[in-house]
């Protein structure tokens, strides 16, 4: 426990003092005693509960937190991309305010105001969970007593049905494909991979004889999303035959190579997506690569593959992202489970209704 004294000092004030857990010493002067011992008591207690927050802290402003999560914040390169994109949104909001300014009622305001601004739900939950995230560390650092973000201060991160293209469209996409690109929307459509899964794919990570492919690394070589990527997905024979044209011989090397044999970028892949979807009649303008997972769920679906089959194929870490996603997808269950009453009711509704009735 950290020591604590309160004494009277020659001018007549009252000084309360303690060592935090650290041995360092803090002092305040009061002019009553029972103010200063107030003040100790809520200290332990801060101590006590893990909530201490040293005093000299609760004076940095949110800009010079960022700047030090920031510098702690190791992660792939488009995801440090994506974080400070939203660490500057933040910044402009609260960058010169001390954090513990930023209460409930201003995480509030902030989404109201974005909402204004016309932003859509997905990317204002997308801010509110970075500020979420930057708080909830600052409190582990004991930077800050509590996080102000909550479910009471969130927007929600929105219901949104995946666009499927039909068959007609994606045939459509695939003819007007550049050869090199063609393995992609194979790969994307008839595997479910991620855009940075395929630039990641090397063609010994595709065993043609055993009819899988197995995910291994993302571009440019990092780890996958989670261990359930690695999953193996298995492929038909006609997906094999194209990809084995496709490939022409190649034993080694990128499976979607650039021009020069190099590893291909993901931006590439989307920015000759957003090419050729405009070729295409039907497909909305958003229409980008990932689509084309949801393109293979929904064949899944269609087949009748129930939701575990469908999670596993698609490599989630949880059947409920599969439900959140497409269970819109799944045909209607009313008669099924009308059928499945009515199997066991009839026969002892009719036997009741008609008790001289005999069974066959």
């Amino acid at each position: 426990m950290a020591s604590k004294n309160v004494a009277k000092r020659p001018n007549g004030k009252w000084r309360a003092r303690y060592r935090d857990l650290a041995g360092k010493e803090h002092a305040k002067h009061f002019s009553r005693k029972v103010d200063a011992e107030r003040w100790l008591d809520e200290v332990t207690a801060a101590l006590v509960t893990g909530s201490y927050v040293d005093p000299k802290s609760q004076k940095m402003t949110v800009d010079q937190w960022c700047d030090a999560w920031l510098e702690s914040y190791a992660h792939r390169e488009s995801t440090e991309r994506q974080a400070r994109v939203h660490v500057a949104r933040i910044r402009k909001e609260f960058g010169p305010l001390p954090m513990l300014a930023v209460d409930e009622m201003a995480v509030k305001r902030w989404m109201a105001a974005l909402k204004r601004e016309g932003l859509s739900q997905s990317y204002r939950f997308a801010l509110h969970a970075r500020l979420s995230q930057i708080l909830t560390d600052a409190v582990g650092a004991r930077k800050l007593a509590s996080n102000p973000c909550s479910r009471r201060t969130t927007p929600g991160a929105g219901k949104q049905r995946a666009y499927v293209a039909t068959e007609a469209q994606f045939w459509a996409l695939y003819e007007a494909a550049e050869p090199k690109y063609r393995p992609a929307l194979l790969l994307g459509a008839f595997a479910g991979l991620r855009v940075a899964e395929v630039c990641g794919l090397r063609v010994g990570d595709v065993d043609l004889d055993a009819r899988v492919i197995l995910p291994a690394v993302q571009y440019p070589a990092e780890p996958l999303k989670t261990e359930m990527s690695m999953t193996a997905v298995p492929i038909p024979d006609a997906f094999v035959a194209e990809l084995k044209r496709l490939l022409d011989g190649r034993d080694d090397g990128w499976v979607v190579p650039d021009d020069d044999g190099a590893q291909l970028g993901p931006w590439k892949v989307e920015r000759h997506m957003r090419r050729i979807r405009k070729q295409v009649a039907g497909l909305p303008d958003g229409f980008r690569f990932h689509d084309l997972r949801h393109f293979y769920a929904s064949m899944l679906i269609a087949g009748g593959s129930d939701v575990k089959v469908v999670q596993h194929r698609l490599r989630h870490s949880s059947a409920k992202t599969t439900l959140d996603t497409y269970s819109h997808l799944w045909p209607d269950s009313d008669e099924s489970t009308r059928a499945a009453v009515e199997r066991v009711m009839d026969p002892m509704i009719n036997k009741i209704a008609d008790p001289l009735r005999t069974e066959e």
